[in-house]
């Protein structure tokens, strides 16, 4: 299937490795120039010239912070980028840490808050009523299982990313629909990635088991039997930002392997 999008500009945040490089990867194997964003310059340039001389499509990297002004203004800023005139973002940032929510101080919610709710909120504000007057718009945020079926270790990140998501609710459905935007969310389930060890770890901690016996009993109680991929997360990604996508518009969707047990 030809997602209809070559040739356009895509945002990929957090795109050095795990899901953010599996979306980047996606969107430039349909031919879409991307302009990829993490903080670890070393592994993002390495990435990006993998990517770019296996899609020959223009893939620029741009090692910044994006929860920080100046790291959002780099984004924009970069020789040879569109500027704000993206036709697609992916938002994505790392989660916040696991623990216990008696331990956590105001400025550690601050932090949580500013990473996986405003950061997202600012990129779609500095891009959407751009994508809107030129017709096509693709935002997809990044978010996690947990706002469906909340983890009790990710408290921080189960309260930011279900703000984003109330947020997202509201201006998906705003006048932005009727001309070509549309902004969904993707909540992966557990896809092996250095983020889903880092969980695990901790929740190995706290049950004094072993990561392997840890990973070993996730892994049985979802239906497929196994984790995810970033490339098969990536490919959903694509396309939600295809051209065939646009009836789909403020929607969650869950990739999980089948291990959310409810019928919504």
């Amino acid at each position: 299937m030809d997602l209809g999008i070559a040739g356009r500009w895509a945002l990929v945040c957090g795109a050095s490795k795990g899901l953010g490089l599996g979306c980047a990867q996606a969107l430039a194997q349909e031919g879409v120039n991307v302009v990829m964003a993490a903080r670890g310059a070393e592994a993002l340039v390495r990435a990006a010239d993998t990517l770019r001389a296996d899609t020959g499509v223009q893939v620029l990297p741009v090692a910044a912070d994006v929860t920080t002004p100046e790291g959002r203004e780099a984004l924009f800023t970069v020789a040879g980028g569109p500027g704000r005139s993206f036709d697609i973002v992916v938002t994505n940032a790392g989660g916040p840490p696991p623990g216990d929510f008696r331990q956590w101080d105001r400025e550690e919610w601050i932090r949580a808050v500013d990473a996986n709710m405003l950061t997202p909120i600012e990129l779609i504000k500095a891009t959407v009523d751009g994508m809107a007057e030129r017709g096509f718009g693709r935002i997809v945020n990044i978010t996690s299982s947990a706002v469906k079926a909340p983890i009790d270790i990710l408290g921080l990140s189960n309260g930011a990313r279900s703000g984003l998501t109330g947020f997202v609710a509201g201006v998906a459905r705003s006048g932005i629909a009727a001309r070509g935007v549309t902004i969904n969310n993707l909540l992966p389930g557990k896809f092996d990635t250095d983020r889903l060890r880092a969980t695990q770890s901790g929740a190995a901690q706290k049950l004094g088991k072993s990561l392997e016996e840890v990973r070993a009993a996730q892994m049985a109680q979802i239906p497929a039997r196994r984790f995810g991929s970033p490339q098969e997360f990536g490919a959903i990604c694509a396309f939600l930002c295809s051209v065939q996508a646009g009836y789909i518009n403020g929607q969650n969707i869950l990739p999980d392997g089948g291990a959310f047990p409810g019928t919504f």
